[in-house]
């Protein structure tokens, strides 16, 4: 009892050190808010997370607190309650490190923006609001932070107002996350029905759970996490600055889909329908996403696909029913993931904006350290052994192996871990080695502890993270497997593959003729068609068919009849009454004469 008590303090405490920031200048106007202060707060929040992960690394222990109780209808209650369990306790400590590093890193690469203090205090709410996603028990507290990363990323994608590309790119991740939200609202909808509760661990029961709810929690993930058809907005975000972009793919937002559906997940065990749904869905996402990072040469895009194709990833292994293998995943993949983005920050820094690899080369003897980081990210990102990657990749595909389940999703995860080897190399190859391809009179300078402190300490993690969880932190151990060598060295020979594939790319691509154009090569390049045939396409014909509708209806039917069409047969009607009341009878005459007197007496009476 008092160990879970010191349990809640402590992340209650975490939690209210992150909060100083936010509500002390809230409070009073005399507090003094700076970039430092917010990164040295977040420095002593996660040092305050260690000690209640500490505490359950060695005794296991969980619990779930309730502080107040809302009734606002007789007999449904909503209590705010955190639920302190492994995957929050884990969670805090990861998140809380990588942001620090982040908001380090930002300090000198935003250091000439002039609301640099909001745009910290942006960052940390973005990570408030995921951490209260983490650790919410109760449903509506879930949604809360949800919609919290949902408007923080809106705010941090269209930082720069004067960039017409960064405002469309954030309300295109506004809309798309906007319709992955009605799903999780006919979720809640569906639990207040059906389990009259909200409470997270109230709603399991051992009874299959339908479909239509599952369906819903699987579509605000897809929107959430980018999985296959709602997946644009994700590199269209790469319009932010590159401090957002880390934190964003790291341990914020798109791992909160995936985080959604561990909270979720003995609903969705009870299913088989929707485990298959998320594992077809994740195996067709990472593919897609692997293909279009082929070829594009965008370097934060390419790392931007990355993540949506690790992302699918994460949905395979929910599909496989195994939600801790997925926690995992997102634990080692923040580390390298948030390197891979500041690394890339940096060069682009250095090169004055520059963002196209065509136009990079040989930055490893300009950029030592952050193109050292940056092959360290890639290998991680590829599964090399040994690496932060490789403890929970290699795990993923080797349960797929062992599983019976689809072949299919199988080969396309399989293909997708090839492609990713290909276009990590390609991406190192243009970036760091060949002929000098920049400009000349480009200031490059590194020497600064703001820049390499945060790149290599992300790469100590990239290189230790994997081992330290699996070896000390998660306390249960994945059981040892028996299967054929080919299966064991599935991923290892499939990554080979991919990198053979990427060298023998670059070789070829300085002795032929590139071919001619056509739709099929262009494929990756294009994204699959997906924009033109959603963005353009559709919005094409719906805007030509409401504008067809609107003007035969409105303007041909409505207007016309009633305007001069109209008129104009009332004026031909009454010409026609009166040819044919002057006949010349003294009968027609008397009648009219007659019928205008009754009119004007009744209008008088």
């Amino acid at each position: 009892m008092e160990l879970s008590l010191f349990l809640n303090t402590s992340i209650l405490l975490t939690l209210t050190i992150i909060l100083t920031p936010i509500l002390l200048p809230l409070m009073s106007k005399n507090f003094p808010n700076s970039p430092t202060i917010i990164t040295h707060t977040v420095k002593t929040a996660f040092l305050m997370s260690l000690v209640p992960m500490t505490l359950f690394m060695y005794s296991g222990s969980e619990s779930i607190v309730s502080h107040l109780v809302w009734k606002f209808i007789t007999n449904f209650k909503i209590l705010l309650s955190f639920k302190v369990d492994q995957y929050s306790l884990m969670f805090f400590p990861i998140a809380l490190f990588v942001t620090w590093f982040i908001l380090q890193f930002a300090t000198w690469y935003m250091n000439t923006e002039r609301y640099i203090t909001k745009f910290f205090s942006y960052l940390l709410t973005f990570l408030i609001a995921m951490l209260t996603l983490t650790v919410a028990n109760n449903m509506l507290l879930l949604f809360i932070g949800w919609e919290g990363v949902g408007i923080m990323s809106f705010l941090l994608i269209s930082l720069w107002p004067g960039r017409a590309e960064a405002n469309t790119a954030a309300l295109q991740a506004v809309l798309y996350n906007r319709i992955g939200d009605i799903g999780l609202i006919l979720s809640m909808a569906w639990l207040v029905s059906t389990m009259n509760t909200w409470e997270i661990q109230q709603t399991f029961s051992p009874t299959q759970t339908p479909t239509l709810p599952l369906l819903g929690v699987i579509l605000v993930t897809t929107g959430k996490s980018t999985q296959f058809g709602l997946h644009p907005w994700l590199s269209a975000a790469m319009e932010d600055p590159s401090p957002v972009s880390a934190l964003l793919h790291s341990s914020t937002m798109v791992v909160a889909a995936i985080f959604l559906l561990i909270r979720t997940h003995p609903l969705l065990t009870t299913n088989q329908t929707a485990l298959t749904l998320c594992l077809c869905l994740g195996a067709l996402s990472t593919l897609f996403a692997a293909t279009c990072a082929l070829t594009q040469n965008d370097i934060k895009k390419i790392i931007a696909f990355s993540t949506s194709s690790q992302l699918g990833l994460m949905m395979v292994t929910i599909g496989l029913n195994l939600p801790q293998l997925a926690f995992l995943h997102i634990s080692t993949h923040a580390f390298f993931k948030a390197m891979l983005f500041l690394c890339s920050g940096s060069i682009i820094h250095s090169l004055n904006g520059e963002q196209d690899i065509r136009k990079m080369g040989s930055l490893q003897k300009i950029l030592p350290t952050t193109t050292s980081c940056l092959t360290i990210g890639n290998l991680a990102l590829m599964g090399t052994p040994f690496l932060a990657g490789f403890y929970s990749k290699d795990l993923i595909i080797e349960n797929l192996n062992t599983s019976y389940l689809n072949t299919w999703a199988l080969l396309l995860t399989l293909l997708a871990t090839s492609f990713t080897a290909t276009y990590t190399l390609r991406m190192t190859l243009l970036v760091q080695t060949g002929f000098i391809r920049t400009p000349t009179i480009t200031p490059v300078n590194e020497n600064n502890q703001a820049v390499t402190a945060p790149i290599t300490r992300l790469a100590l993690g990239s290189i230790t993270a994997g081992l330290l969880i699996t070896s000390y932190i998660l306390p249960t151990k994945t059981p040892p497997m028996t299967m054929p060598m080919p299966t064991k060295t599935a991923a290892i020979i499939v990554t080979m593959l991919g990198i053979i594939l990427a060298l023998e790319l670059s070789n070829m691509t300085h002795m032929l003729t590139p071919p001619k154009q056509n739709n099929l090569l262009n494929f990756s390049s294009s994204l699959g068609y997906f924009n033109p045939l959603t963005h353009r396409l559709s919005s094409t014909n719906l805007f030509l068919s409401g504008q067809k509708i609107a003007s035969h209806l409105i303007d041909l039917s409505w207007y016309k009849k009633m305007g001069p069409e109209g008129l104009a047969d009332l004026q031909l009607m009454a010409t026609k009454t009166s040819i044919n009341l002057h006949t010349g009878l003294i009968k027609a005459y008397l009648e009219s004469f007659v019928l205008s007197a009754l009119i004007i007496i009744l209008s008088l009476y």
